[in-house]
């Protein structure tokens, strides 16, 4: 009888957790803000989502269609689901209809998928016309931008439409004032906004109907294997036992789901409804509990091998293979998660922190056996370096999911879960859509009017060539443009506006600054006063929102040294590097992160005053600047320091 209330007990409080998280998703994440279908309805809206995912592979296998038709054809698709699923607005405890969608909304699904499928259609005709659009085509392209703004606003948000709709203004401004008559200007900013491939459906829609959709698709069946579950095992069993356990569970879980996860928020509540009561319960304030899962979380969108799917875009716009770019990637990466790493670990030994007992974690033993879930991602990291294509690596990787799921009899993919599978992946694919469209916009005004160039003779001009300074600049304004805006459309948005600036006006190496910016563009989902990932991590914790977000902001302190790091030594990245000067870049970076983490919690072996905490960090970053004579300097300062730190630790345990 006890234990039967005890696992009553259990049920009653996995389904409040759950209510929570579902609660929390929708306040911080309005993908997940759907309407409610159930029944028929419910099932033949399913049943279309996954025939979605299975022509969107069909599409990239089989067909050679030019990018003119598979681009705005993806794209009319997507507009038709978005008004499907998506309301008006947010509906919070409001209980919306069910299985209720207003006319208005079947009006605008029917005007937006109809102006792009007019172009899919009439692709021939208009292409021949060229610049000479008729009235008929101009109005279906002003009425395809605004509906898939107002996609865009339901399904990511507003911060994202406000900088499209100051970019598009600007257009408009420029053409006028070289005195072209309102008309004129309306047909050409038209045209080249819709109708070529430098606008909505250029590069980036063009990407995530090939390679993104595929990988969301890839993920979603990843996911159906189990294998975030086991991730979480993985990580209590290497650090559950530890001082501050959970927290470090934290960050190595988020690490591990954010190779295959495309959100922050998404990341932050999946594994923080079960790490942050963790780190409560073993002693952590709420708000440094949400700050660690926050800051996780935002860390997986730069974990190969997905990092957010901008991996794909960097790989596009940079012009260097996608293999390439994950190679690259992993050691800022590594870094990032050890600086947040080291600073949890510091604050459990500055407050006593114990770990959860070993009886409560489970055993090596019981995860091993599991271990074949990792196989699709092994295989997909062998094929894409092999020399497969992207869409052929990822469509052979998700087989793999079905076969490696048949293994375990709790996640095998019956027909059910294979259709839900495929659902979830056309779902996880709108925003991304979207997203993408709405960046194209951005990246088409800057094509049509030159306005990089603007901003990097501002920037240059600013900085007086200096490069950190340059760096400082825009740093600023990816953080400022990227607030509330997505991932991927984050990236897109930095790599037409400020990319330029250090490639063209520093000479940076065009890698280095595309992964600058792609660094600085995340870092918004934690940085007050847009840190979504941290307000939903302070949502789950209880805890104070601004000061989970200035929290978070702390413990990632590494992703705002990281990107300088790299910028300053590309060897980081390796660029014109050997194996002896990589190892020593890794061995000075861990020890400089260890530096900069000790001085920002004021612990090492002892709590350290504020001069010797102002030396530390001195020392960490001499560490993290490139040069021998920084790093001696840096070394022989952290070793006196640790030294006379030892010392002292002795000292008080023996009185």
């Amino acid at each position: 009888m006890e234990e039967k209330l005890k696992e009553n007990s259990a049920a009653v409080d996995a389904a409040s957790i759950q209510a929570d998280v579902d609660e929390i998703m929708k306040k911080y994440d309005r993908e997940s803000n759907t309407r409610p279908w159930t029944g028929v309805p419910a099932a033949v809206i399913k049943a279309a989502l996954a025939l979605f995912s299975l022509f969107m592979i069909y599409m990239n296998l089989f067909t050679v269609w030019d990018e003119r038709i598979r681009r705005p054809l993806f794209l009319g698709i997507v507009v038709i689901f978005v008004f499907v699923l998506f309301p008006a607005k947010i509906s919070g405890s409001k209980p919306q209809k069910v299985n209720h969608i207003p006319i208005y909304d079947l009006l605008l699904a029917a005007l937006g998928a109809g102006s792009f499928f007019y172009f899919v259609i009439n692709n021939r005709a208009i292409i021949n016309h060229a610049t000479h659009i008729n009235d008929l085509e101009i109005a279906l392209g002003v009425i395809g931008i605004l509906i898939l703004a107002e996609c865009c606003r339901r399904v990511t948000g507003i911060p994202i439409l406000v900088v499209a709709g100051c970019f598009v203004l600007y257009a408009f401004i420029t053409n006028l004032q070289k005195g072209k008559a309102f008309y004129k200007v309306l047909r050409s900013v038209i045209y080249n906004l819709f109708y070529t491939t430098t606008g909505v459906i250029g590069t980036p829609i063009g990407v995530c109907s090939t390679y993104i959709v595929l990988f969301i698709i890839f993920g979603a069946f990843l996911e159906a294997t189990g294998i975030a579950e086991f991730f979480i095992q993985c990580a209590n069993c290497v650090a559950g036992s530890a001082s501050g356990g959970p927290a470090k569970v934290a960050v190595i879980s988020s690490a591990l789901c954010g190779m295959v996860s495309g959100s922050s928020v998404g990341n932050t509540v999946t594994t923080g409804s079960v790490t942050i009561p963790m780190m409560k319960s073993t002693g952590y304030p709420g708000e440094f509990a949400g700050a660690v899962e926050a800051a996780a979380s935002t860390g997986g969108q730069i974990m190969p091998p997905i990092m957010g799917a901008a991996a794909f875009l960097m790989a596009e716009m940079v012009g260097v293979p996608y293999s390439n770019i994950v190679v690259r990637a992993i050691l800022p990466a590594v870094l990032y998660f050890t600086g947040i790493f080291l600073m949890v670990h510091l604050r459990a030994k500055r407050l006593d922190l114990r770990g959860i007992p070993k009886d409560q974690l489970p055993k090596a033993r019981s995860i091993l056996p599991k271990v074949y879930l990792l196989i699709p991602l092994v295989a997909l990291i062998y094929l894409i370096t092999a020399g497969y294509t992207m869409s052929r690596a990822a469509i052979i990787a998700t087989g793999l999911c079905i076969v490696v799921s048949l293994i375990d009899k709790e996640h095998r993919l019956t027909p059910a879960k294979f259709v839900a599978a495929l659902e979830t992946g056309a779902r996880n694919t709108l925003s991304i859509a979207v997203a993408c469209g709405i960046a194209g916009i951005i990246a088409g005004v800057v094509t049509m009017t030159g306005l990089g160039q603007v901003f990097i003779s501002a920037i240059v001009s600013v900085s007086h060539g200096h490069l950190m300074i340059a760096l400082v600049l825009t740093m600023l304004c990816c953080i400022i443009l990227g607030m509330g805006v997505p991932t991927t459309a984050t990236y897109i948005i930095m790599a037409t506006t400020c990319a330029p600036i250090l490639t063209t006006g520093m000479g940076m190496n065009a890698l280095c600054a595309s992964m600058f910016v792609f660094y600085f563009g995340i870092v918004a989902d934690i940085t007050p006063p847009v840190a979504l990932a941290a307000y939903a991590g302070a949502a789950i914790a209880k805890a104070d929102p601004m000061r989970t977000g200035l929290n978070a902001s702390k413990l990632a302190i590494a992703a705002f040294l990281i990107p300088y790091m790299f910028s300053l030594n590309p060897a980081m990245l390796l660029i014109d590097t050997n194996v002896p000067e990589f190892i020593l870049i890794i061995i000075t970076s861990v020890v400089g992160m260890f530096a900069i983490a000790a001085a920002l919690e004021g612990y090492m072996l002892t709590v350290m005053s504020v001069p010797v905490r102002v030396i530390v960090c001195f020392a960490g970053l001499m560490l993290l600047y490139p040069g021998i004579v920084t790093d001696i300097v840096g070394v022989a300062i952290v070793a006196v320091v640790f030294v006379l730190e030892l010392r002292k630790k002795k000292m008080v345990t023996a009185a």
